[in-house]
């Protein structure tokens, strides 16, 4: 299991309840909405690992660059996270995210994630499995300005997801 400084927490800490499970994953969803790559990094642990696809990614600095290289590509990004379980230090979260490339072309793309926290509330392993459902833009559903998403916007489950 990764450690960072004791100094270095990022609350809610392990274990989870079903109530600090489910902030974290608003938490997560709102860093992940700012596209950011640095705020975004900053719940990883210095060694974090990742499997995103068919990619895998190990340590904080490398989460920058890859999602740096993912919001350069998946423009307009805009996502909804949903806590699907937990259990101690785990929680398995299912999500979908609407974004355009570069030549205008729509995608849903949907997936879950498994992550695994330290006793600091970093996470040390991301798992992500996600596929692409290409759309029209009069299908998508996620029209709130870039950025966090309003706590009035319907969540996974409400729109049918």
């Amino acid at each position: 299991m990764a450690e960072n400084t004791p100094l270095t927490l990022k609350k809610p800490l392990p274990p989870f309840t079903r109530e600090s499970a489910a902030e974290k994953v608003r938490l997560a969803e709102d860093a992940w909405n700012s596209r950011d790559p640095q705020r975004v990094s900053q719940v990883y642990s210095a060694d974090t690992q990742w499997r995103n696809r068919s990619e895998f990614v190990t340590g904080q600095q490398n989460v920058v660059a890859f999602l740096e290289r993912k919001w350069a590509k998946e423009l307009n990004y805009r996502l909804i996270k949903e806590l699907w379980a937990f259990d101690g230090e785990r929680i398995a979260v299912r999500f979908a995210y609407e974004w355009h490339d570069d030549s205008g072309n729509w995608f849903r793309s949907f997936g879950n994630e498994n992550w695994a926290f330290n006793p600091q509330g970093l996470m040390y392993a991301r798992y992500a499995c996600i596929n692409d459902l290409p759309i029209k833009a009069s299908e998508r559903k996620f029209h709130w300005p870039l950025g966090r998403r309003p706590d009035d916007h319907p969540g996974l489950s409400e729109l049918g997801f």
